[in-house]
């Protein structure tokens, strides 16, 4: 194949390698963190779904603010997989990459496959680019670049033509240039436009001139490709999705956490109270409880971590349920409060959206390196509830269960997120209100008999009294209480009781749940993937790719981190090998030789990015072999 015009140049090796059909395609947007890529992506996945495919995303940028323009520290990127039938990682390697200048090109290259389609902003390829960028010379002319279908376009200069009519700056031409590049990858595609030029209408609607930039750029892209014909075989890739009927919408993970929280607050007539102060990656769950103000969510932003975790303890207190969010720094600084909560035994529940650490570390990047904090990380014996939902659509459920176990055991319960997760998207299928559970507390209300500390026989919760209630007058605090009266006690076989008692309402969580089951494979035979959180998607799909190959091999996965399910030990005892890939040094693996005394071993990965399928199906086949 080849073509070529002033502006465009198609150049296909003659060693280039068939792409497999697997039924889906992997597209990546790249550019400055000025280039609007987040946006192009969001829109391009939005548009995805509407057209009925499954999809993950995968938000890459950088922790920046404004980094220097052109440089590569200040690339901002956005990965996307969809098609069908089933989609469950972001992708091992692109098909599509757009670069919108020469550090974008530099940083995601080594994604694109063999044979894949490059196509390259020629105008923001100049020799000044070049050089913050680090290359010595045009990257164009380099003959590794062979390798692939390079789309030479000159996005820039086609941008300023479609948006000259509109009177719009060349600085707002320079901006609309996003639109232009997804117009285009709409044809390719074949997508329809109109829910993004509504977007745009609703978006900008008090700046008509960027409104009318934006449009034009959008439809100058999409006639320029449709006019060349660029990629007209692309759209019957990918196919259709196959999910369960219903009615679905494309979700982030902080947006499943932002509805989960509120439809706990619908479900428990309680008025859920979520204090926070803005940290990254976890600050989108503020914004989003923020827009259910008066349907039964009240946000607070507080001074600093330690004021947002104790004004959610004094809204438990106070008849509400709090809740905290933060990710590893912040959750350091809430240790000591939440040690309040565990002592008090107050509903509560903690958010921690992780990412890379230590200190600052690499804030907009995700790791799995909060897990031994949040079992043992507060001061004295302080067991919590933990939950780790799986994909971004599983942290509405999470949101649900976490406020079911604080409120039904009268504890704390820790929700581990990820940086990947919170930001990436995935059809979520909306669920039938009356499906979702009866959460309303049982308050204590009877005088007699009562102080704080009364429990329940079969959960060890202690009694609820709201404040205010009449004959139910008591104070609760950090000093230990009686467990007969509620009154302080130093005496040691009292501390001995209540510390028992806060151990046993943990364990008791797993009352009546079934025992955990194999994702994918047999309960038993040579090896089993163990995994928790995020990396669901990818040892799934290693899992799957295995089995179709005829081995002998399942995946399990932990939701509920403490207490860990019902027939987990069993069910590992079943197989032959225990592998277990987590984005830490080995934190879930330390715990299953602790617990159990099983030889697991442990895949790491602290690169701040998501496991590829390859890397887990490599190591197992390893295992298999030895």
């Amino acid at each position: 194949m080849s073509f070529e015009s002033r502006d465009m140049n198609i150049q296909v090796s003659q060693t280039d390698n068939a792409r497999a059909d697997t039924g889906r395609m992997v597209v990546r947007f790249a550019g400055d963190s000025g280039d609007g890529v987040q946006i192009l992506g969001s829109e391009f996945a939005k548009s995805s779904a509407l057209n009925g495919h499954d999809l993950i995303t995968f938000p890459d940028f950088p922790a920046e603010i404004r980094a220097p323009v052109g440089t590569t520290f200040g690339v901002s990127a956005y990965q996307i997989q969809f098609g069908g039938p089933l989609v469950l990682t972001h992708g091992d390697e692109v098909d599509v990459l757009i670069a919108f200048n020469p550090a974008a090109l530099k940083t995601n290259l080594h994604s694109l496959r063999v044979g894949g389609l490059l196509i390259i902003d020629e105008g923001a390829f100049t020799s000044r680019n070049y050089k913050k960028a680090g290359y010595e010379g045009d990257p164009l002319d380099d003959e590794q670049l062979g390798k692939y279908q390079m789309l030479k376009i000159n996005i820039t200069e086609r941008t300023h033509e479609a948006v000259e009519a509109t009177g719009a700056s060349k600085k707002q031409s320079d901006r609309a240039k996003n639109f232009w590049a997804l117009g285009l990858v709409y044809w390719m595609f074949g997508r329809k436009r109109q829910g993004t030029l509504d977007w745009i209408q609703s978006k900008f609607a008090k700046i008509e001139e960027v409104a009318a930039a934006n449009t034009s750029a959008l439809n100058a892209g999409h006639a320029y490709g449709e006019t060349m014909e660029i990629g007209a075989d692309l759209a019957t890739r990918p196919q259709q999705a196959d999910m369960p009927a219903g009615t679905y919408r494309a979700i982030t993970g902080l947006d499943a956490m932002s509805l989960g929280l509120a439809a706990a607050a619908a479900c428990s007539g309680l008025k859920v109270t979520y204090c926070s102060y803005p940290i990254t990656p976890a600050t989108g769950l503020l914004h989003g409880l923020a827009k259910f103000k008066g349907k039964g969510v009240v946000t607070f932003q507080a001074e600093d971590e330690i004021a947002a975790v104790a004004a959610a303890i004094g809204a438990s207190f106070g008849g509400a349920l709090g809740v905290t969010g933060s990710s590893g720094p912040g959750i350091a600084l809430k240790a000591e409060a939440m040690g309040l909560a565990v002592g008090a035994e107050l509903p509560l529940v903690v958010i921690n959206v992780q990412r890379a650490g230590p200190s600052t570390g690499l804030p907009t990047k995700a790791e799995q390196a909060d897990l031994l904090m949040a079992l043992y990380g507060r001061h004295g014996e302080s067991p919590c509830a933990i939950i780790a939902p799986a994909t971004p659509a599983e942290c509405f459920q999470a949101m649900v269960e976490a406020a079911r176990i604080a409120l039904k055991y009268m504890t704390p319960v820790i929700v581990l997120a990820d940086g990947y997760i919170a930001n990436a998207a995935e059809p979520w299928q909306i669920p039938d209100v009356d499906d979702l559970p009866d959460l309303a507390p049982d308050f204590r209300t009877d005088p007699e008999g009562f102080h704080p500390f009364v429990r329940d026989d079969k959960t060890l919760a202690r009694a609820w009294a709201v404040p205010g209630t009449p004959g139910l007058e008591h104070r609760i605090g950090g000093i230990e209480r009686s467990a007969d009266s509620g009154h302080i006690s130093y005496e040691p076989e009292n501390h001995q009781q209540m510390t028992n008692f806060r151990a046993e309402k943990i364990a008791r969580i797993n009352d009546g749940q079934p025992p955990i089951t194999p994702e994918r494979g047999k309960s038993s035979g040579k090896l089993a993937i163990v995994g928790w959180g995020s990396t669901y998607g990818a040892i799934n799909g290693a899992t799957n790719e295995m089995i179709k190959d005829g081995h002998d091999v399942a995946h399990i996965h932990v939701r509920q981190m403490s207490p860990l399910p019902p027939g987990f030990e069993e069910l590992m005892r079943n197989y032959d090998q225990i592998l277990v890939p987590e984005m830490n040094m080995g934190q879930l693996v330390k715990l299953i030789r602790a617990e159990y005394l099983i030889d697991a071993k442990g895949l790491n990965q602290v690169t701040g990015k998501p496991f590829k399928v390859a890397a887990i199906k490599a190591a197992a086949l390893e295992l298999l072999e030895k």
